[in-house]
Parts: C-alpha cells; structure tokens; sequence
C-alpha cells in the first residue's frame, strides 16, 4: 500500500466497503427505490478505519457487524456513525472517540437511523443556556413514501445524549446526506416526485433548512444533473455535491459546485464523466476536498483524492486529482478528516410544541418564474386552494385533501395559519377555480411564521418594501378537524356525474371514449376500478399525462377543454391554443352546473385519483391484479 500523498498530515476516516457486499454493483436503480435501497443495504459489512499519515491503519468498529457514516466533532475528539452490532439489527446513531474507545448508543428507537451529522448551538428566548444537538437520517416502520415504492425518509435531531427526538422534515418522498454549514443551517439533498408535473422526469435535489425544521427552501436550482446528492460546503465559499443523472448502486456520479453567495445562479461542473465516478466530498481547511473515486466501468474500488475544486476554470477541475490512500480489497470512501474546524453559528429557535399550528404568507404570487410577467396579469390568479398531503391506510399513494380556499388580495398577497408539521401543497386558482401554479410540498413548524416573495420566485432577488394587504390583517385559520377535510376522489364523486350526465352519449358504441354503462363495479373494493375510469386514463404520448386527463392539470386536461368548449391552457404551457374545441356535452343537452364543472376541476388538480391509486403504472399493476383475482 503506498504512502499518504497530497500534503496530508493528519489522520483521517474512512468507510470500507466490502466490493460486492451490497449486491447491487454496476446496477442502475429505479428512483423511487433508491433511498430504501440505500438506507437498508448499502454499508452492509463495512468498518470504520482510521488512516494515519505514515498509512498505518486501525479498525475502529470491530464489535460491528456494520459500520458507516462517519461524522467527526468540531474538536476533532469523537465520530459520530450509524451502526449495527449483528446482521439482522436495526441502523442506529453512536458515538466515539477518535481511538474507538467509549462507544454509545444514542438512537434507540423502532426504525432505522442514517447519516448523522453534528449541529451547532441551537436555543430560545427563554432557555437559559443552549444546548448542542446532532442531525440523522430516519426511516420510520410502514411509512410508504410519495411513490408508494418504498419506506421514505426524513431528518431528525435530537440532544447528544438522545433525548429530545424532533423530526425535522415532512416532504413526502425522501430527504437525506445532512450537512451542517457555517451559518448553521443544514444543506441536504430532497427527492420530489413528478407525477403532478410532467414536464420534470422527478429530482433529487439540495434545499436547505433551520436546525429546529423552520424555514425550509430551495438552496440550489434545477441546473445541472437531475440528481444532486451528498453536498458538503468548503472554506472557499463553495457547496460541492456529486450529481448524475442516474441512480448507481452507490449513487455515485460527477462533481458540481455552486457558490454560496449565489447558490441559485452559479453552478459549475467541476468534473465530466470520463474523469471517473465520485462519491462523497468533504472539506478541508484551506479550501480543498477529500473524495472518493472509482472508474466507470466497474473495474477498481473506490480510493481516496485530493481535490481542489475552486473555481479557476468553469469546465474542469483547477487542479489535478491526487491518490491519497486506495485499499484495493475495499471500497474506501467518506473520508473524513481528523482536524479540529469551526464550530458554525448557532440558532435560535421560536418553534414550540404548545402551539399546533404555524403560519404562512405570501407577499405577491404575481412574482414567479415565469418567462413572461404578461403571461399571468394581475388579477388572474383569484384563489388560493390549500391542499394537505396524507397516508391513507389502504393504500401506499399518498393522497390530497382540502384544507380551505381563500380568496387573494388585490396585491397578490395572502396570509393562512395551517396545521404544523403537515405536508402541504398551494394552490393559486383562476376564475374558472382551476390551478394556475401549484407548489411541492411545504410545511411550517409549531409557532413559525414562515414567508416567501411570491410563486416560485428567484430567491435571490430582493422584494419591493411595501406593506402587503394580507400580512395587515389576522392570519386566515385553514385548521379544519381532520374529519372535515374534504376530498375528492372518481369512485364517489365523479362517477355519479358520469353515470347521470355522460353515459348517454358515450357507452359501448363510443370507442374513442369508452364508459361503462353497468357502474356496479363503483361499489367493488377499493382496489378494483370500473371502465370509466380506465377509459379517462388512457395513457397519453407524453410521461404522466393522459390522452383525456393530466393528473395536477385540469387546465391542460383534454376533459376539461370540452367541458369548458375551449382549450383552457395558458400561455406558459406546451398544451396552449385558441383553436375551437367541442363543447361536452353539446349545446342541445342540460350543460353540467358549476358544481359538476369545478368537482371534474378539483379531481384532476388533486392528482385525479380512483380512491387511493393516482398514476399509469399503479393503474396497469391494480387492474392486473384485479383481473387476475377474478378468473
């Protein structure tokens, strides 16, 4: 084995993996598996060796089975890491000192427990001194991600000491690979799915947030690769991630930069693909990174660089890519080094469990993204239709219900309490009430006043300093009883209209648009669907649309435009035109009722669900296993 080269003087950790140990080497993974893939599997039968600067070596974890993770303490003096003593345990968080000794158990709950990384400070108003916390990865028993393919994941905290378990996030997919930056905040990596908007194949990318959970927001935009994973930030201004295109077995890709003062508008390809795969950066003090490296084809193990990423040419990587320490009989990777860095800021916290509820508000949603301001004049956007995303216990498919609409100021500004720690989805609503825009899922923690500048606004730019009309008046309550949030779904709500308004003209004879005359298969298990309903849901030339319906999009649904007998599309989207559609049903029937309209309106906007299954895939695997069941 040769020795340290680089520069290196200080010891540091690394991760070994055993080549072939998680079974998944070379293979290319769907993404809604990927995070359980990952949280359960990879890191099986690995150690945490100690790298000494003469390349002497000292197993650190020996009474494990598995070990991986590691974080070092600001004091260079304790590592944090995930664990597990026999082969069949649950993941969990330990600690110990740099020689191994002293080892704790600090989780000890019924689920799985990743990726832990120490906090600052964090305090209130009336603590009477601050207490330091560490972040990890959760993994919650029978909590079904968004997908319905997987368990999803979120970030916790908790005291060093294990007390005082707070969860951190409530996206609905998958959030992981916390870091802890200067400022205090933690930049991690959040996967959103992208079934409600079909021009995205689905991302994972890097927000930050508030060490108590408050304040979540889009850190890096959607340039670049579409998965973005494992930031670390360094002490030359820079956020450095690895980022690909497709999950690899060990989610490895190329790296990208962006800078911290300009995160939104300056990314940076560091490395190509043919400069090899990468995995994991961490920073050292004077601006470089250690990260590992493996070459595309399979052929070697990961062994451990030296890079400096800093930005003195826009396509490559400044300087050359130095072998530190390579174990050919490992995967060498998370390299951490032993060096004593700063402790980030610490923050305080207005969040408190006595209040269930937090608040939101919007100074001007005519702010946005869009290529043309002209595309949405003011006026256009008239409501605001507050969504809440929720596990129905049938079925693995996460599912919509309202929690009020309101109307929007003049101004374009709105002010809503809502339920704390509650994924949520907004959105605006033109006069017809069907959505203009619609956001991912957000929340706000207990006590939190949480704000933005507009609908999906340049977070980099400044807002006007002018005193919005809605933030002048009390919040709007949309804090319902959970019993009285409505839902609306095809099996109880659309197919009545159906059966009284559409089946005369479209039965059997119909087969472009095929609905069923018997409707008894309404009252079949949940699981079954009639076909009206597959016939609404043909699928369409385009991922996650229809040909007569796009789940989230009842403004670019074909439905909708015969309802309406026009192309209800906006300028903005790829659907948009002023051709004349046919009016459904025609002028010589009773027109549906505004009711009857807005229930077709909401049911799409809301995900266009039978009663419990959303999209194209779970339709085909459902009406599989339903026939199948029959014969």
């Amino acid at each position: 084995m040769s020795p340290l080269r680089g520069g290196i003087e200080n010891a540091f950790i690394v991760t070994q993996l055993p080549p072939g140990s998680n079974q998944q080497t070379g293979k290319i993974l769907e993404r809604q598996e990927s995070t359980a893939n990952w949280f359960l599997r990879f890191g099986e039968r690995a150690r945490l060796v100690k790298v000494c600067p003469d390349s002497s070596l000292k197993e650190l974890s020996r009474d494990f089975h598995s070990a991986c993770d590691p974080s070092t303490s600001f004091d260079a003096s304790h590592i944090l890491f995930a664990g597990k003593k026999a082969p069949d345990d649950n993941w969990n968080i330990y600690e110990m000192e740099i020689d191994g000794s002293n080892v704790r158990k600090i989780t000890n709950g019924t689920g799985n427990y990743r990726s832990p990384d120490y906090q600052a400070t964090l305090y209130t108003i009336v603590s009477t001194e601050p207490w330091y916390q560490l972040t990890f990865v959760g993994m919650e028993n029978g909590a079904s991600d968004e997908y319905g393919a997987g368990t999803t994941t979120n970030l916790y905290s908790c005291k060093l000491d294990g007390s005082a378990v707070r969860r951190l996030t409530f996206n609905l997919s998958d959030n992981m690979d916390p870091f802890i930056m200067s400022d205090g905040r933690l930049l991690f990596a959040s996967r959103h799915r992208s079934l409600l908007n079909p021009e995205l194949p689905g991302r994972i990318s890097l927000f930050g947030i508030n060490i108590d959970g408050a304040d979540y927001a889009l850190f890096h935009a959607d340039k670049g690769k579409q998965i973005k994973r494992m930031p670390c930030t360094t002490t030359k201004g820079l956020a450095v991630y690895i980022e690909a295109d497709t999950l690899r077995w060990d989610g490895a890709g190329s790296i990208g930069s962006t800078l911290l003062r300009r995160p939104l508008h300056s990314y940076r390809q560091i490395t190509r693909e043919s400069d090899g795969l990468f995995h994991s950066p961490s920073a050292l003090a004077d601006g470089k990174i250690l990260v590992s490296r493996r070459s595309l084809n399979d052929a070697d193990t990961y062994g451990v660089y030296l890079l400096d990423p800093s930005p003195q040419d826009a396509l490559r990587y400044s300087g050359k890519l130095d072998k530190i320490f390579d174990s050919p009989d490992y995967h060498d990777i998370q390299a951490k080094i032993l060096h004593p860095r700063p402790e980030p800021d610490g923050r305080s916290s207005v969040v408190t469990e006595k209040d269930p509820n937090g608040k939101l508000y919007c100074l001007d949603v005519y702010i946005s993204d869009l290529a043309k301001p002209q595309w949405m004049p003011r006026g256009t956007a008239k409501r605001l239709r507050v969504l809440e995303g929720y596990q129905k216990t049938a079925t693995p498919v996460i599912q919509r219900r309202i929690l009020g609409e309101i109307d929007i100021e003049q101004d374009g500004s709105f002010n809503i309490e809502i339920p704390a720690n509650t994924p949520i989805e907004l959105q605006t609503l033109d006069s017809d009430g069907m959505a203009l825009r619609s956001c991912g899922w957000i929340w706000a923690k207990n006590h939190e006043p949480r704000g933005c500048i507009g609908c999906h606004e340049d977070g980099e730019l400044t807002p006007e300093n002018v005193l919005v009309k809605a933030v002048t008046n009390p919040s709007v309550k949309l804090i319902l009883p959970v019993e009285q949030r409505r839902t609306v779904d095809f099996r109880r709500d659309v197919m009545p209209i159906i059966t009284k308004r559409c089946i005369q003209c479209h039965g059997k004879a119909d087969s472009n648009f095929y609905l069923a005359e018997d409707s008894s298969a309404d009252t079949e298990k949940e699981t079954s669907f009639n076909r009206s309903y597959e016939s609404l849901l043909t699928v369409g030339d385009k991922p996650g649309r229809g040909k007569y319906i796009h789940p989230g999009r009842a403004r670019t649904s074909p439905l909708i435009w015969h309802v309406f007998g026009r192309n209800t599309s906006r300028q903005w989207d790829d659907t948009f035109s002023q051709q004349n559609v046919p009016l459904m049903p025609p002028t010589e029937s009773q027109a549906l009722t505004a009711d009857e309209k807005r229930t077709f309106i909401e049911w799409i906007d809301m995900g266009a669900l039978w009663d419990g299954i959303s999209d194209m895939d779970d339709l085909k695997e459902s009406r599989q296993d339903s026939r199948g069941a029959n014969q």
